[in-house]
């Protein structure tokens, strides 16, 4: 026998979804921010592929505090920590070139992914507004992931280093950001 959540713990929980990813957004366009400051010198070719990839999360970003304006929810307390965060992780992964800033990606994207299509299980018949907000950028989240994986192979230096750690921390600001 299934259990029925009742409407507001439902809504509640897409609310704290909608401000993790708002905030987990923000992050992702500091990421490409810091990553773009070097790669001008370390990646040159890399520049235009993350410009796009920040375009798309501040679309996302957008996406997100709409819904949260909708519901008159205030952004995720931390918003500025996983901005911050972000940055200084596009800083330094970026001043290692090209292998270093996909690696980063795909670790990040890995994570991102598998929580989106969490939410979409859990929110699924319960929450449709949630839904579409997150529907609505899981194409162009796994773009960046499937198209930052085609820069390096499983193996190299980069991705063994940095996955275990990226992967660990984007998993720690999520759920940090959960009970914020």
């Amino acid at each position: 026998m299934e259990s029925t959540i009742p409407a507001s713990e439902v809504h509640e929980f897409a609310s704290r979804v909608l401000k993790v990813n708002h905030a987990g957004e923000n992050g992702a366009v500091n990421i490409y921010a810091g990553q773009i400051f070097f790669a001008r010198i370390t990646a040159p070719t890399m520049v235009a592929e993350l410009r796009e990839f920040k375009s798309h999360e501040e679309r996302h970003r957008a996406v997100f505090w709409a819904e949260l304006q909708r519901r008159h929810r205030p952004r995720c307390r931390s918003y500025l920590l996983c901005g911050i965060g972000g940055f200084t992780l596009g800083l330094v992964t970026g001043a290692f070139g090209r292998k270093a800033i996909a690696a980063t990606t795909v670790a990040v994207e890995r994570v991102v992914l598998r929580h989106l299509e969490q939410q979409l299980n859990q929110l699924s018949g319960k929450d449709e507004a949630a839904v579409k907000a997150i529907e609505s950028i899981v194409r162009e989240e796994r773009q960046h992931h499937d198209q930052s994986a085609s820069h390096i192979a499983t193996g190299q230096f980069w991705p063994r280093v940095l996955s275990p750690i990226v992967s660990a921390s984007t998993e720690a600001v999520i759920w940090i950001g959960m009970r914020a």
